[in-house]
């Protein structure tokens, strides 16, 4: 069995797509599977459409074009949502869409993927088709039976996935270089408020700074938010509130005293009668 399901469930999943092709046959397949895989939702190498579409209870039909379209006009982008039994809706389109493309925001459950083509096999080819491919975008040949251009694909694959690697430090000590924490642009995003939510998820609310040692800092250690964004090998310390009351400790009683901490500022009780 191919298993189709499941490799379509993983498709939708992953971050990077490797489509390994043999260089000495036809580019033919190449089309087949990006056929395949846009006919299941899948769009390789391609950014979502920058549209806003919201659907409405009542107010009929809101169409607004901050662009001149050349590909669809507002009859059909009517027509289209009169085909879907869209009645009440909002539609922003701020770039030169496609008839596709509307189709794929109304949807809705469409998802983006990079895709990165291997041609296999060529040590079989000649100079000039090789040469050929190298030049495709997302393209890259390779020969796993010759051991050619491996190091050049684990190089691509790291910079199409573009993962930060970050090591924490403790105060006073030296930083862990073992156990990096990955982040990607992709889930969640690279700044000091996501490395937060992948230490603790109460982290973020606890954090009063960031101590951030590398190329993301103007200077080292730089004092930074959880908005600052994070670069690759970076160190980072952070700094959590004093006094801090998470939920699972928050209850009918105080946490901290109220009286004061000197024995002298205290209030002296009158003296029993006798």
């Amino acid at each position: 069995k191919g298993r189709g399901r499941q490799v379509i469930a993983v498709c939708k999943s992953a971050d990077l797509l490797l489509m390994v092709l043999d260089a000495a046959k036809s580019h033919g397949h190449r089309d087949i599977l990006t056929r395949e895989l846009e006919s299941c939702g899948i769009r390789l190498n391609k950014r979502p459409p920058n549209v806003y579409f919201k659907l409405k209870k009542t107010g009929g039909v809101s169409v607004t074009f901050m662009v001149s379209l050349t590909k669809v006009d507002e009859k059909m982008v009517h027509r289209i949502l009169h085909e879907y039994k869209i009645h009440h809706c909002e539609l922003l389109i701020r770039e030169d869409i496609s008839v596709d493309d509307l189709i794929d925001v109304i949807e809705g459950n469409r998802r983006y993927v990079k895709c990165l083509y291997v041609y296999n096999k060529v040590d079989v080819c000649s100079i000039e088709e090789v040469d050929a491919i190298a030049r495709k975008e997302m393209s890259i040949p390779i020969s796993c039976y010759q051991k050619l251009n491996l190091d050049g694909l684990l190089k691509r694959l790291w910079e199409e996935m573009a993962l930060v690697r970050v090591y924490t430090k403790k105060v006073g000590k030296k930083p862990d270089f073992e156990e990096p924490v990955v982040l990607t642009p992709d889930r969640g995003g690279i700044d000091v408020g996501r490395l937060c939510d992948t230490v603790h998820r109460d982290m973020r609310k606890e954090l009063k700074y960031a101590l951030v040692w590398g190329r993301s800092s103007k200077h080292n250690p730089q004092r930074c938010g959880v908005a600052h964004e994070l670069a690759d090998e970076d160190v980072v310390q952070l700094v959590k509130k004093k006094n801090v009351i998470t939920g699972e400790l928050r209850g009918r009683f105080k946490q901290t005293s109220s009286a004061p901490l000197r024995i002298s500022d205290r209030e002296k009780k009158a003296k029993l009668k006798t």
